[in-house]
């Protein structure tokens, strides 16, 4: 079945975003309701956004549209980056709307707040686009899953092996709220840990046009890497005014986080060589290549991880209900930490800490002569198994798995 919106109720909600809704009058009791938070106009939306909201509704669809006899309704909207109003919108929609399942889109600080709210209301909440590993750290909660991916994984992956190419003094242009702030806090200690050193770290606004002066803080600093601890957008641009600047003639630059959706946008002339760390990728597997093609012939261009984690997520969250016949989030929370996971995305297992245990992968980004067909764009260098990539528990500062 194609995604077709136009078969769905669009309600108008916040500026550019959209709420599939379900029939006028439907009682709360009557259906299933699963809500999706993300950005959807800014810097991350190319990320996440609608056709994550797509994916979500393919495994809807594929698992049939209906739950124990109830019909499934995605409700989806643009939280705009702003966790205020992230927290608003998932506690209207769990007072009114009768929401079972919240699914986390990008924006680490709107991750977090609604993770509160989750708590707060027993919801159970999976985190696939927020990154911040206080997650499952400080502000763990038993409602919340960090599924996808987190910064102690993307530091762990891409820091460790620009370490092992010789790599040791950094300096990060990091963007200025709860993801960057993460990202340079994990890096910093894998750095550290193989004799390497941070000398500084600058912040920048999100959304931010200009880098220049940023950058040109880095490039006096003296070291030898310069590490990008930002996402979307606000990548592209660092790293594309990097490279104008020259700066990648005296440092070695690198993205700590980057999506497949980046590199197409970069191209690969421009991209080539980058390493980095994902959760996924269409190519790492027969059965992730039939999804990423099926994806592709909704979207017209193939998924990031993180749109990949929303079709997997929902579909092992809808088949615990199945099997349980309820769509408590206590129930279904024991049966994840119970219950080993497998599917196109990944396999593994989910902690009492609440994070997804599964392989990571490093890659790196092929030349244009390389890519053999479109969005052939990257190699594998290095299976990373979950246990060592997550934190570990003696590293961990989570009350429920302590």
């Amino acid at each position: 079945m194609k995604f077709n919106p136009c078969k769905i109720s669009a309600v108008l909600g916040l500026a550019g975003a959209l709420s599939f809704a379900a029939l006028p009058g439907q009682a709360a009791e009557d259906k299933v309701v699963i809500g999706h938070l993300t950005d959807m106009s800014s810097s991350y939306a190319a990320l996440d956004g609608r056709d994550g909201a797509m994916a979500i509704q393919m495994a809807i669809d594929d698992f049939g549209g209906t739950l124990n006899g109830k019909p499934i309704v995605l409700l989806s909207e643009d939280h705009q980056n702003k966790a205020d109003i992230a927290a608003t919108r998932a506690r209207q929609w769990m007072d009114t709307e009768g929401l079972d399942l919240l699914i986390a889109g990008t924006n680490s600080a709107a991750g977090l707040a609604m993770g509160k709210i989750a708590e707060d209301k027993k919801r159970l909440m999976i985190a696939n686009g927020p990154g911040t590993s206080a997650l499952t750290n400080e502000q763990c909660s038993p409602y919340t899953i960090h599924y996808a991916w987190d910064t102690v994984a993307l530091a762990k992956g891409t820091a460790n092996a620009l370490i092992k190419q010789g790599f040791k003094d950094w300096y990060f242009l990091a963007a200025d709220y709860a993801f960057g702030e993460a990202l340079v806090n994990d890096a910093k200690k894998v750095i550290e840990a193989n004799g390497g050193k941070v000398v500084g770290t600058v912040k920048h606004p999100l959304g931010a046009l200009d880098f220049s002066s940023f950058l040109l803080q880095a490039q006096s600093s003296g070291a030898e890497i310069l590490g990008i601890a930002n996402g979307g957008a606000d990548m592209i641009n660092a790293l594309k005014m990097a490279r104008e600047f020259g700066i990648d003639r005296s440092m070695k630059v690198a993205s700590l986080m980057l999506f497949l959706i980046d590199v197409h946008s970069m191209g690969l002339e421009e991209a080539q060589g980058l390493l980095f760390t994902t959760s996924w990728d269409w190519s790492v597997s027969d059965e992730a290549r039939e999804f990423g093609r099926r994806f592709y012939e909704k979207a017209q261009r193939m998924p990031t991880d993180i749109q990949a984690a929303n079709y997997s997520a929902t579909m092992q969250w809808l088949k615990a209900a199945q099997e349980l016949g309820t769509t408590d989030a206590d129930q279904i929370r024991e049966w994840f930490r119970k219950t080993p996971l497998k599917d196109f995305y990944g396999e593994g297992y989910v902690r009492d800490d609440g994070r997804y245990v599964h392989n990571m992968y490093l890659v790196q980004v092929k030349s244009p002569s390389e890519s053999k067909e479109p969005w052939d764009y990257v190699s594998t260098v290095a299976v990373m198994p979950g246990e060592e990539v997550f934190t570990t528990k003696e590293e961990s500062r989570c009350k429920l798995w302590k």
